[in-house]
Formats: C-alpha cells, structure tokens, sequence
C-alpha cells in the first residue's frame, strides 16, 4: 500500500517563470556584488545550499554561516516580488492528482522533497496556492545533499504515520536525474515526469519506475498497485 508521497516542486508541481533563478542573481548582484553571479550556476535538481556554496567557492567568498544566513535572508525577500512579476504556472495534472490521491479509501500522507529552502518552498507553493496540500516534507535547508534529504522526508513520514516505512509504500515524483536518484537512495517508487528541463528519454535512462511527459498520462491507481508497469510499458 501506499503511503506516503513525496513532490519535488520546480517543473514538477510548478514552473516559476524563473522566479527563484531571479531571486538568487538579484542576491548575488544587490547584497554580494556579484553581477551576473548566477551565469555559471546550475540549477535543476540541486539544492539551494549547494548553489549558493557554488557561488561562493567561484566568487572567493567565504561560505560561513553568517554569509549563507545573508544569502538567504535577502533571497526570500527577492523570490516573494518577483514571483508577483513573472508568469508562472502550475504544471498539468497536479491539482487532479493531489485530489486523487486525498479521495482514496485510505490516502497516503503528501509531502515534499525539494531543494528549496523551506521558506522559500512556502512562498513559492502559497503563491499558486498549493502549500496547504502538504504535511510534511524535507527542504534544502536540512541538508545540502539530495539524497540525505530523501531520507530525511521518509523518516518525517514515518513519524507521522506512526510506523516505519517501507521502500515500495513511498512514492517520489521529480523532473530530474537527480529526483530519480534520491527516490532509489531509499529504495521508493519513483514516477519521472518531463515537465522540467530533461525530456522523456532522458529520464527514462536513469530507469525510474514510471516516465510520463505530464502528470496528466497516469493515474493514481496504477501508482499505488502492488506490482507496477515498468516505465518502458507506458
């Protein structure tokens, strides 16, 4: 049975307009100094605290407590105005399937598996009004690595439900290799879906358990039956 589901947010519940991607060059040229400090970063599927270490270590700054706390203190300042300024959207398939998943005989608990910074997924998800389908989750700020955070969510889950959890009753849904991978570190299910940057193909190389191009393509009982299509069925 399924129990407990895990979204990752950018291209998969939502896409920003760029918004967050804003936020940091704002950051990077308002409080650093840095102009076009976000030029060489990448983004997709990482970590708000790896980017920002990135920008760093490539700006000779020194990635200290009290620099990361001014990072993104002034970045959640910056990410609140500019998604009020850009056109962004929830992604196909979301709402239903959220809805799906709350009107089953016994629905799973809903979370989030983000490389956002907590706050920073509260405003983006409040903004497209979507926080409040969400009870629990690990952020971007509990630990700079995606897979750590995976197991960090799946123990919140656990506490939670009020039982430990098996790898096959979590779902994880991402847009990137990396959302892939942190699924598999523990050993959940895990549907690719190519709403983000990386195309069906791409995805369907890192093997997750489904590939869909939207949320759309599957429905909420083929991902909580006991022994699912593999990605290439679909």
């Amino acid at each position: 049975m399924l129990r407990l589901v895990l979204f990752d947010i950018d291209g998969t519940l939502i896409h920003s307009g760029g918004a967050g991607e804003k936020a940091f060059a704002k950051v990077c040229a308002m409080e650093f100094k840095v102009p076009n400090g976000t030029a060489q970063l990448r983004f997709a599927g990482r970590t708000d605290t790896s980017i920002v270490r990135d920008f760093f270590v490539r700006n000779q700054i020194d990635p200290s407590r009290d620099n990361f706390r001014r990072f993104f203190d002034c970045y959640v300042f910056w990410l609140d105005q500019m998604l009020h300024q850009t056109a962004g959207k929830v992604l196909p398939g979301v709402s239903c399937m959220i809805n799906a998943f709350a009107s089953l005989p016994e629905p799973p608990a809903i979370g989030l598996l983000t490389g956002n910074i907590r706050l920073g997924a509260e405003i983006k998800l409040r903004h497209y009004k979507l926080w409040e389908s969400f009870v629990t989750g690990a952020f971007g700020d509990d630990h700079e690595e995606r897979n750590c955070i995976a197991g960090i969510a799946r123990d919140r889950g656990a506490q939670l439900l009020g039982d430990k959890l098996q790898g096959d009753e979590i779902l994880v849904i991402g847009d990137t290799p990396l959302d892939v991978e942190c699924g598999k570190s523990i050993d959940a299910r895990v549907l690719a879906v190519a709403t983000g940057n990386f195309p069906r193909k791409d995805l369907a190389a890192h093997k997750p358990t489904w590939v869909v191009d939207t949320l759309e393509e599957i429905e909420v009982e083929e991902l909580c039956a006991r022994s699912p299509r593999r990605s290439a069925d679909l």
